[in-house]
């Protein structure tokens, strides 16, 4: 197991650099980037269950937190809820291409928003929030899940290096 979350968190930074680098150069067109890196951790904790999920989610928020200016902590809060959340769900539905992807990546980004709004009402200096009305909170939406079928599709080439085999889970 330990193996398979390294993996993950080699592609989630990877999406962090990209998104951090390149994609961030699109704000200025499209007011908001897509979250790439929850993306992978709503896949990786889809498919391993709830512990492989808080796990990949804390250090990936962790890893997240060293990259950003935001406070120690909060990315890897927020990333182990949804990672726990999403694990839940294993196995529970059928996998499809297309809509469950995109259903996944929605209610993460959404689940998103609104933890950062509860901290954001308990530490209203040191957390930043998504404004409802605001536009970048719904384009962050809808790029989060329309390219969601596509990373799903990406990450299948590489089931084998991020999705626990049945001996392995717990």
């Amino acid at each position: 197991m330990p193996k398979r979350i390294l993996w993950a968190l080699l592609f989630i930074l990877v999406a962090a650099l990209l998104q951090s680098t390149i994609l961030s150069r699109l704000t200025d067109y499209i007011f908001a980037i897509p979250d790439i890196a929850l993306c992978i951790l709503v896949y990786v904790a889809y498919l391993n269950g709830t512990m492989s999920g808080q796990l990949t989610g804390f250090s990936s928020g962790l890893m997240l937190d060293f990259l950003s200016a935001s406070p120690l902590g909060l990315n890897a809060l927020v990333r182990t809820l949804i990672g726990a959340c999403v694990g839940f769900f294993k196995a529970t539905f059928f996998l499809d291409f297309f809509f469950f992807p995109m259903a996944l990546c929605a209610g993460a980004t959404v689940f998103k928003a609104l933890v950062f709004f509860l901290l954001h009402l308990l530490f209203p200096d040191a957390v930043p929030t998504y404004s409802l009305l605001s536009l970048t909170l719904w384009i962050e939406l809808g790029l989060n899940t329309l390219l969601a079928p596509f990373i799903f599709a990406f990450l299948k080439l590489f089931s084998s290096l991020l999705v626990l085999g049945p001996r392995e889970n717990y």
